[in-house]
């Protein structure tokens, strides 16, 4: 029943970077036409897997992962290969809007048209963005892909080698008659534990809807059946005869296989018991996720301004907790004359605010400069004032000195006298 279920195929995690052509399948460059290595292929065998079998892809955000499974003889897939990302664009979350550089995360499907061969990014694929879900929730973008060239701007890119053998795994498969095949992008894998680090991101809802489709994979090993109505994700259901799935309109009556119920109910109790566990555990913090519409819109609004030219921070704004918004310092190039004119307008704006700067530099030096020559000279003053008073200091001192000569004579003539006297004396003892 799971094989019936999974009937249409799946994916090779592949979102293009170009546009595609519609030329045949035969019509490829040479990257598009190598074949898959020796080993890979003794891998594939060892498990029931031919060449051309179905194939389907998983995408993992958080652990940077591209998983390629393939269907096996017993109708259930296995993992053939895994695949670092090289690079992809945005935070975790799903795609809002054209230009808010996120990589999308949902249930796509890729067809042969969407494949190209002359990519400019050596090979990819397009992913299929929107999908039914995202037109009915009014999500907008286009050319979202998997590609070559380690560059990303909206896309999951590869290296040229990965790309060379994932682009060979669809075209193979489609050589074996399958008509499309299903990417599954996750923003992380849907554990418990992972589920319990992110229950209270705003994108929490979006993710659980989404583990539904994750959870059917992990028990049956098929591509969940995939629909959409009432704006959301529905998995393996079938419905009622002359009902269909209208993604806007109320889900139809619809059955889904009783073996199913059974080992879903199963699985959920485990894994409610797991998450229990988790809530209460030490886990590492969260990786940023993208703030619901309002940072896409940001986010948006500044790749537009990007590709009119205009000089715009290098990175893409982030929006905070508290609302307000972050931006690079760091400014992007200027191609274009509204790029070159913003620019002229910065310079001329960096221009005046140097220039006042100086201005008011060379205020405070005059107003310095004013400062020390009235202390120098208040500093001559006191030193002429200084030297005025020193005469009048040198004279109180000298006194003394001057003094002694006058006490020297006085002392003299007073002696001269006493001889004086004494010489008369003695001449007049004597008859002189």
């Amino acid at each position: 029943m799971f094989v019936k279920l999974a009937r249409t195929g799946i994916l090779i995690a592949a979102l293009g970077v170009a546009g595609c052509n519609n030329s045949s399948m035969k019509d490829f460059a040479p990257e598009a036409n190598k074949p898959l290595p020796d080993k890979i292929l003794a891998d594939m065998r060892a498990k029931g897997m031919v060449r051309t079998s179905s194939v389907m892809a998983r995408i993992f955000k958080e652990e940077g992962k591209l998983e390629i499974w393939k269907a096996k003889t017993n109708g259930r897939y296995d993992m053939v290969a895994s695949y670092d990302i090289c690079k992809w664009s945005g935070k975790l979350g799903p795609k809002y809007t054209e230009g808010d550089r996120q990589a999308p995360e949902g249930f796509y499907t890729v067809r042969p048209s969407q494949m190209n061969p002359r990519s400019n990014y050596h090979l990819s694929f397009n992913i299929g963005f929107p999908n039914a879900y995202d037109r009915a929730n009014g999500r907008t973008g286009q050319n979202l892909m998997v590609h070559g060239a380690c560059s990303s701007s909206g896309c999951y890119s590869m290296t040229d080698a990965q790309i060379e053998q994932i682009y060979a795994f669809g075209r193979d498969a489609f050589q074996g008659g399958q008509t499309e095949f299903q990417v599954e992008a996750f923003p992380f894998r849907m554990t418990a534990a992972n589920m319990a680090r992110y229950r209270n991101d705003p994108n929490y809802e979006f993710w659980k809807m989404l583990k539904v489709g994750y959870d059917n994979f992990e028990i049956t090993k098929v591509p969940p059946k995939v629909d959409v109505c009432e704006k959301r994700y529905v998995f393996n259901q079938v419905a009622a005869d002359g009902e269909t799935f209208n993604p806007t309109g109320a889900c139809p009556a619809s059955t889904q296989p009783d073996s199913l119920k059974s080992a879903y109910n199963s699985y959920m109790s485990t894994y409610d018991a797991a998450f229990n566990g988790a809530v209460k555990a030490s886990v590492p913090p969260p990786k940023p996720t993208i703030a619901g519409i309002k940072e896409a819109s940001i986010v948006s609004d500044w790749s537009k301004r990007r590709a009119r030219g205009e000089r715009v921070p290098i990175d893409p704004p982030s929006l905070n907790n508290d609302g307000s918004v972050t931006e690079t310092a760091r400014m992007g190039r200027i191609d274009s004359p509204a790029g070159r004119k913003m620019a002229a307008l910065d310079a001329e704006k960096a221009a005046k605010q140097k220039a006042e700067e100086q201005r008011l530099a060379a205020i405070e030096a005059a107003k310095q400069a004013k400062e020390a020559a009235k202390a120098q000279a208040l500093a001559e003053k006191e030193a002429e004032k200084a030297a005025k008073e020193a005469p009048v200091a040198t004279a109180t001192i000298a006194a003394p000195s001057e003094a002694a000569p006058v006490a020297e004579t006085q002392a003299a003539s007073a002696d001269e006298s006493r001889v004086t006297k004494l010489k008369n004396k003695l001449l007049g003892m004597f008859g002189g």
